[in-house]
């Protein structure tokens, strides 16, 4: 067994911040799978030489952050992006009433192609590398309500594909996973109001000039790395953007 580490007491003890460090690269290089169920915290505790105390400290923090799940009484688990619960950590269009409900989803287009400029900074990668482009069309109460049209990394999905993306079993992100070992684990957006384009318009079944809201969001896996590049086009006449913050201590 491992000693535990001499911890100093207070609010300065930042030593969680490390064990959360080394989880997230177990988690990174695949030593726990989405889906399974992490060691027992006095394992953990024993593995990386720190008390109960702070190890769940960084524990609850992954939870928080829905890396980790934990489930009472079985333990606590990598956070799989299949639809329940988690699939609504990074899904926020809800019916003008609150409604949530799972859209149906349509892939409408599916290409290969090379980053420009803005697509290379977004994720991180160099002018003119191979990416993939695909849309998907969601609709909500039989209504179009969103475009998604995403690119990712082809080096980082070699084995996505339009049969993958038509014939999967559950949400994209969990796609992801399985076909690469991809977690998202957070998200950036930014909104602003735009209007359809005719091309958009036509899909979404509203008319060219229709105001639309324009969410671009940034997907990130572990160590902060970018894996997708999102644009969503939101008919907004039934439906909002809602999400929950957590308000931060002063």
């Amino acid at each position: 067994m491992n000693p535990q580490r001499s911890e100093p007491p207070g609010p300065g003890n930042h030593l969680y911040k490390e064990v959360k460090h080394r989880i997230l690269e177990s988690l990174r290089t695949g030593e726990w799978k989405p889906g399974e169920a992490i060691p027992s915290e006095k394992k953990l505790g024993e593995r990386f030489g720190v008390s109960i105390g702070t190890l769940r400290k960084a524990v609850d923090e992954l939870s928080a952050e829905n890396v980790l799940i934990r489930h009472q009484g079985r333990g606590t688990f990598v956070a799989s992006h299949g639809r329940g619960r988690y699939f609504f950590s990074f899904f926020h269009i809800v019916r003008q009433d609150g409604l949530r409900e799972y859209p149906s989803v349509e892939l409408v287009d599916f290409a290969r192609g090379q980053a420009d400029q803005a697509t290379a900074a977004a994720l991180d990668i160099g002018v003119g590398d191979k990416v993939l482009h695909y849309t998907n069309r969601l609709s909500l109460q039989g209504h179009a309500v969103i475009l998604d049209e995403i690119t990712v990394p082809a080096a980082l999905f070699p084995r996505l594909s339009e049969r993958a993306l038509r014939e999967r079993r559950s949400t994209v992100y969990q796609l992801y996973q399985e076909l690469a070992g991809v977690s998202v684990i957070r998200t950036r957006e930014r909104v602003r109001a735009t209007k359809a384009d005719p091309a958009r318009a036509r899909l979404l079944h509203v008319a060219a000039g229709h105001p639309l809201l324009l969410l671009v969001r940034i997907a990130r896996s572990f160590k902060e790395r970018p894996v997708e590049l999102r644009h969503s086009y939101v008919c907004t006449d039934r439906h909002e953007y809602a999400v929950d913050l957590l308000g931060d201590e002063a």
